[in-house]
């Protein structure tokens, strides 16, 4: 069985170890909420002498960065989704448990 070709992806993920190429893919809204998160790590990293919190931050980052390259706004509109979730106990966006059987049935099926 021969593999799925690869979809080629427009934008470039940002390297994870690159602070500055990360911000350059973010919004003036985004690029504010990652420079606090970057002075709590670093800041962290500072008391603790360990690399690991601006590793997972820059890593974590470089994800949303990707999102908002591919579709703008992602970022903002999971967090309302997650704010939703969290004072309803649902996500209205999401599938039924009836809806996702029946798409894994008809993708079993062929």
């Amino acid at each position: 069985m021969a593999a799925p070709a690869a979809v080629p992806h427009p934008d470039p993920v940002p390297p994870a170890a690159d602070p500055a190429q990360i911000r350059a893919c973010l919004t003036p809204t985004l690029i504010a909420v990652f420079d606090a998160e970057w002075e709590l790590v670093l800041d962290e990293a500072k008391r603790t002498k360990e690399l690991d919190g601006i590793r997972n931050l820059l890593n974590h980052w470089r994800h949303i960065a990707y999102d908002e390259m591919v579709e703008p706004g992602t970022y903002f509109r999971l967090q309302a989704t997650a704010e939703q979730i969290q004072q309803t106990g649902m996500n209205s966006q999401a599938a039924t448990i009836e809806e996702m059987r029946a798409l894994i049935r008809q993708r079993l099926e062929g």
